[in-house]
């Protein structure tokens, strides 16, 4: 049996004396694209938080290739994290850095590689999300609402992660820079066998991308499978989507 990617059980997160996850349970396999998708304010962000380690939980686990990350010592919680990537909404660059040192600031922190090896990385990344070695010249405010978010994602990718977080990764594009990105992401999660794990309100990002997807709600998960079996299945969620005109 194959150790999930990730597996979260028991997950309460308690802030400000209010819970936002009661006893969440969730796992997903190697080479799953798991669209995570609820309500505003249900906790999806605060859930992708849970993961990377940002946040504690309150009580439950959290495990990363089955190792419980809040358990683990600081040296191997930092290996655990130099194996995840995370696309932030609004692309998150540094806006003092131009675009080369943005992505190159993950490399450079690992403290093991020479400018000339960072260099080569850097361009390869820059590359691989489809942009120019002279866009690594440009600076966070000189570029296109795309162009941050593929930044942004090769930042992501510095490290070669197994599992990649996005948080509303087609966010503030109009329908042909979302469907460009999404097909981007597809291509780059084959490519490089990928675990992806997304936040999204899209429903176009979530039927071009997602394998998979859990539904977020009382603080639980309330559904999850392939999206045409939680769709099948019935779901609120879905189902005022449908209301609203949207098909799957």
């Amino acid at each position: 049996m194959n150790t999930p990617v990730v597996e979260i059980s028991g997950l309460r997160t308690a802030i400000g004396g209010r819970d936002i996850h009661r006893g969440l349970d969730l796992a997903i396999g190697r080479g799953q694209i798991l669209g995570l998708v609820g309500g505003s304010g249900s906790g999806k962000t605060t859930l992708l938080r849970q993961i990377i380690g940002l946040m504690a939980p309150t009580a439950g686990s959290v495990r990363l290739f089955g190792e419980d990350l809040h358990r683990a010592g600081r040296v191997a919680q930092r290996e655990l994290r130099q194996r995840v990537g995370v696309l932030f909404q609004g692309g998150a660059l540094f806006s003092a850095l131009p675009v080369f040192d943005n992505i190159a600031f993950p490399l450079r922190e690992l403290r093991a590689l020479d400018e000339d090896w960072i260099r080569r990385l850097v361009e390869l990344k820059l590359a691989m999300v489809e942009l120019e070695v002279h866009h690594g010249t440009l600076m966070p405010a000189e570029l296109s609402g795309g162009m941050v978010k593929r930044a942004a994602l090769a930042r992501a990718l510095a490290l070669e992660p197994e599992l990649l977080l996005l948080d509303e990764p087609t966010a503030g594009l109009d329908p042909k820079r979302s469907a460009s990105f999404v097909s981007l992401l597809g291509q780059l999660q084959r490519e490089l066998g990928l675990t992806v794990v997304m936040v999204t309100h899209d429903v176009e990002t979530l039927k071009g991308l997602a394998t998979h997807v859990a539904v977020l709600a009382d603080g639980r998960i309330a559904a999850t499978g392939t999206v045409d079996e939680v769709v099948a299945a019935g779901n609120a969620y879905f189902d005022n989507l449908a209301g609203n005109g949207e098909a799957f």
